[in-house]
């Protein structure tokens, strides 16, 4: 399991409490001795802090463990708690060991004083305290820091995407296919003309009203997707056909408004769309609440310019959402999107 590191904050906090640590417990260990006699000061610093050092840094390894397992700002109590008592019983017991362990080994000029232990532990157990108030509050300001970051970062994709999705609905280019499609409709049958006419205006008032919810049923998508074919279908003929295989079940699971549309329109933008070469496009589900968007590959000799932005705009919209990922299968027959549906809105 990976552990969330100490930051560079906290090594450098840890660098500068450790040489306080070591001279205190030095100076609780020998008393006044410690300061007056050069050698017993430069063995015992030394001694303790080839001792000390490398288990004041093993304190990180509870501290990174429950940085990993509460890593929340809203945790932040419980990281404390926890951490503060596995400190206390860390720090409590090599500082036993160093009281006792001097003493067995007859270190020079060291008389054991358990008054001057019981005092360490209470002084270890307040610097204790100090330290992990210290680190957490640095780590708690530098998530905070992050989620800042990262919300602004969302907040600048949103907006991004949200203009995208703007220059999709009024797409001239789309428009002017649509309006060339209704005048040579009008002269030659003004009966499918008047049906056209319903159709386009149902594609824009569903176009106009997508911005207002972040998610939409799928059986929503499907009836606009409806709609929208009805147009491409006026334009191309025999040269484009859509299948939808979806299951009932599915109907009301929910998906970002115009996800179908963007991906039906990126088949049609990047492939050939002939009589003799039909564009298929095929929207299925299947048991695992996941929705197929299938379409045959006949690229176009001169392909159009991509940008992703479709796709991405998808992709963006889910994240943003938290509901998955999309998979893209590009292979030499078929290229096919799955978008994970999302059955409830927790």
């Amino acid at each position: 399991m990976k552990l969330n590191r100490f930051t560079q904050q906290d090594t450098w906090i840890a660098l500068g409490l450790v040489p306080a640590y070591v001279a205190f417990l030095n100076y609780m260990l020998f008393g006044e001795i410690y300061f007056q006699q050069l050698d017993t000061f430069l063995l015992a610093t030394l001694s303790t802090a080839l001792i000390w050092t490398p288990v004041y840094f093993l304190h990180a390894v509870p501290a990174a463990y429950l940085r990993d397992r509460f890593p929340a700002v809203r945790q932040t109590w419980i990281r404390l708690c926890l951490a503060l008592g596995i400190h206390i019983l860390m720090s409590s017991a090599i500082i036993s060991v160093l009281f006792y362990g001097y003493k067995w080994a007859g270190f020079p000029n060291y008389t054991f004083d358990p008054v001057r232990l019981r005092w360490t532990l209470v002084f270890s157990t307040i610097g204790n305290v100090i330290a992990n108030v210290v680190h957490e509050s640095v780590y708690t300001f530098e998530k905070w820091t992050q989620t800042l970051q990262q919300t602004e970062k969302l907040k600048k994709i949103n907006l991004q995407s949200q203009l995208d999705s703007l220059k999709q609905q009024v797409n001239p280019h789309f428009l002017f296919n649509s309006l060339n499609s209704l005048s040579s409709l009008i002269d030659n049958d003004p009966e499918k003309a008047e049906h056209f006419v319903e159709e386009l205006a149902s594609v824009y008032r569903y176009l106009l009203q997508t911005n207002e919810g972040e998610l939409t049923s799928l059986q929503t998508e499907l009836s606009f997707i409806n709609s929208y074919f009805h147009l491409l279908k006026t334009r191309y003929g025999n040269g484009i056909d859509l299948q939808v295989m979806v299951d009932d079940d599915h109907q009301q699971a929910l998906l970002p408004p115009l996800t179908l549309q963007m991906l039906v329109e990126n088949a049609v933008k990047h492939n050939v769309i002939l009589p003799d070469q039909p564009l298929q496009i095929r929207i299925e589900t299947d048991v695992d609440g996941r929705l197929f968007v299938i379409n045959n590959v006949q690229r176009k000799n001169t392909r159009a310019i991509s940008n992703g932005v479709g796709l991405a705009n998808i992709a963006t919209k889910y994240q943003l959402l938290g509901h998955g990922n999309l998979e893209i299968q590009d292979e030499s027959s078929t290229f096919t999107v799955v978008i994970p549906l999302i059955m409830t809105l927790n």
